[in-house]
């Protein structure tokens, strides 16, 4: 299978890096690569890991038009206000009869009801696995392993950065030397308040409300509140306590609708959700037929968002 990307970033340039060591099994090629900063490069034979690109192509549309492919990797920038641009480039690649696959949470949070129906319109595939925990199974084991399972509810620590910046705090630095460690491991957004303001973890929340629970929200209709007002003497003192703070997304049924909530609770150092440290991540699915079961990914990185986009593009060539 042939594939364009449309962003080509540190996951994009993971995600080239597998493909290029997994080919003598599995034969998939890049033919297409497109980036606002860079420009945009075409190879209908193959694009080598580190490619040359030309000159930017005049639009999105002009750059599928002339990607020989049969799926599109969308690995752009968040934008957690309105999901675009990546969710007019998907819905490109809808319209030009293109599979899709997606490393950008944003389009899952603020339209995953109508992409859905669209690509089924269209007749192609649409995954999304590396949007909330980067290549551990969520979607794909609900989708997968959990037939006839109704999600009733979930609790998930899902933001590296948040995580970081309280570790730092609670040895005495202040948020901004936790931001900057955060942002020396690669994994702070480019805007580093869509981590500490909780916007990163509501668009989570509302990707794994939409998909799992029908729930049709996006982040602005998250009860949110981050860490910004966290101080050095509030984290100390709550040492001192063995308790700790950390950015919680919750999402529930209630007689009134699905609640969403993400908070910066504070919660006993022994708590399961304490124990997940440093770049770690943790989503418990609260179930009508199977209790609560969950994922666990640990010290996740660029490579393992990478291999979530891989997952779902050998789930789609199985597919069709």
């Amino acid at each position: 299978m042939r594939l364009a990307l449309i962003g080509f970033g540190n996951v994009g340039r993971a995600f080239a890096r597998l493909l290029d060591q997994k080919r003598s099994v599995y034969p998939f090629r890049i033919v297409g690569i497109h980036t606002a900063r860079h420009g945009t490069a075409l190879g209908p034979r193959g694009l080598p890991v580190e490619p040359e690109f030309g000159p930017v192509a005049g639009s999105v549309d002009q750059f599928l038009e002339a990607a020989p492919c049969e799926v599109v990797a969308e690995v752009t920038t968040l934008n957690p206000a309105t999901g675009e641009p990546a969710l007019s480039h998907i819905r490109a690649a809808f319209a030009r009869g293109r599979h899709v696959i997606t490393a950008n949470k944003g389009p899952i949070a603020h339209a995953y009801s109508a992409l859905r129906k669209e690509a089924l319109a269209a007749g192609v595939e649409f995954r999304f696995e590396p949007t909330v925990m980067d290549g551990a199974p969520v979607f794909n084991m609900v989708r997968n392993t959990l037939p006839g399972v109704k999600i009733q509810g979930f609790i998930g620590v899902l933001n590296s950065t948040t995580k970081i910046v309280v570790s730092a705090m609670r040895d005495g630095k202040t948020m901004e030397q936790g931001i900057q460690h955060a942002r020396e491991l690669g994994i702070a957004e480019a805007d580093a308040s869509l981590d500490i303001d909780g916007w990163d973890s509501a668009a989570k929340t509302a990707a794994l409300a939409n998909v799992l629970m029908d729930a049709n929200m996006t982040p602005l209709d998250v009860d949110r509140r981050g860490i910004g007002k966290l101080t050095v003497e509030r984290v100390t003192a709550l040492k001192q306590e063995r308790k700790t703070v950390c950015l919680i997304s919750r999402g529930r049924i209630t007689s009134a609708g699905i609640r969403l909530r993400v908070r910066a609770e504070v919660i006993a150092e022994g708590d399961i959700l304490a124990s997940i440290q440093g770049t770690s991540n943790l989503i418990l699915l609260h179930t009508d037929l199977m209790g609560t079961v969950g994922t666990v990914s640990i010290s996740p990185g660029v490579e393992h968002t990478a291999y979530g986009l891989f997952s779902d593009l050998v789930d789609i060539a199985k597919s069709i």
